[in-house]
């Protein structure tokens, strides 16, 4: 159906007549006058304009006004599928990521690299929810507020780099970040996800009590614990196997999930941290009706484009149909 944005225009409707009417041309003797005694000008009888010159002008002149109304033609209400879910990724980015001890499609990769493709794909498969990216080392950031838009989401997990937030890990803060985000939403809708391969070592917020203010504001919090427990290394007398996890402080990150009603997740490898990535992706989302839109089509072009046409029909003839009258 059609629609008009700004309909108050009408009321420049008279707006020509009313010029014409009170802005009377001067009269010769007015507009000029000679130094001559005794000189005067002839009056002139001014062209009036015929035939269908003033139609077109007048018909210019109401497309004019249809353009500046904001013609728009509003389709039929669409709702938006919203899941009524808001989700908060928090990343770790300290140093032990750069450690290689994953594969991915059979290539050794470090963590950061499996989380960068496997987050990411989660991502993509998060259609209806909203979204947001916290990135932590020695401190917490928020890189992406909760949007709809999880291309931006990704598109920020995939630019970052190991050590961008410093090399040590602030888990508590980045609770703290996190929280802070999702306190104003509806309690069902509140998840953070938050991915570390070491031990609370840097911030200013413990851990637990971070926890404890997550659960107060009713956020479930899943922690994924990544990182390898066998790694073979170069040594002076040989290759070695070494427990690259050993810092994982998996304790903590049981506590606080289980505090906060969410789960832990452990991943050794990057199977591991994709099933745990679909058991998350399982959460049934809460139903909610998302707002209904009614998309909005511009049509001010058409009559702007005929006035023009208008203007140019009355205009040209005049401009080059008059006969020169021959020079004595």
């Amino acid at each position: 159906m059609p629609d008009f944005i700004w309909p108050w225009v009408v009321v420049l409707l008279p707006l020509p007549w009313l010029l014409r009417r009170w802005l009377r041309p001067a009269a010769p003797g007015q507009a000029l006058h000679l130094p001559q005694p005794g000189l005067t000008l002839a009056t002139v009888a001014g062209r009036r304009m015929t035939g269908m010159t003033p139609w077109l002008l007048a018909l210019a002149w109401l497309c004019l006004l249809a353009a500046a109304a904001r013609p728009q033609w509003v389709g039929p209400p669409q709702a938006q599928q919203r899941s009524g879910r808001a989700l908060m990724l928090a990343v770790d980015l300290s140093g032990s990521m750069r450690t290689e001890d994953m594969q991915l499609a059979g290539q050794p990769v470090d963590r950061f690299g499996a989380v960068e493709a496997i987050a990411g794909d989660f991502i993509s498969r998060r259609s209806g929810d909203e979204m947001g990216l916290i990135l932590f080392g020695s401190q917490a950031f928020l890189v992406t507020p909760l949007t709809y838009d999880l291309s931006a989401v990704r598109a920020q997990l995939q630019g970052a780099a190991v050590g961008l937030a410093g090399t040590e890990t602030a888990i508590g803060d980045a609770i703290a970040v996190a929280v802070k985000r999702l306190a104003a939403l509806p309690e069902q809708a509140r998840v953070l996800v938050l991915l570390t391969d070491g031990v609370n070592n840097a911030g200013s917020i413990a851990p637990r009590e971070a926890a404890r203010a997550a659960k107060a504001a009713g956020v479930r919090i899943y922690t994924i614990g990544i990182g390898a427990t066998r790694m073979r290394i170069p040594g002076f007398f040989g290759s070695q196997l070494v427990n690259p996890s050993a810092d994982l402080d998996a304790g903590m990150l049981t506590d606080i999930a289980t505090q906060t009603g969410g789960r832990f997740f452990r991943a050794t490898d990057s199977s591991e941290l994709a099933d745990a990535y679909r058991a998350i992706d399982a959460l049934e989302p809460m139903p909610q009706q998302g707002p209904t839109l009614r998309p909005r089509h511009e049509l001010f072009r058409w009559p702007l484009l005929t006035a023009i046409l208008l203007l140019l029909l009355a205009i040209v003839p005049r401009r080059f149909g008059r006969v020169r009258e021959p020079v004595a």
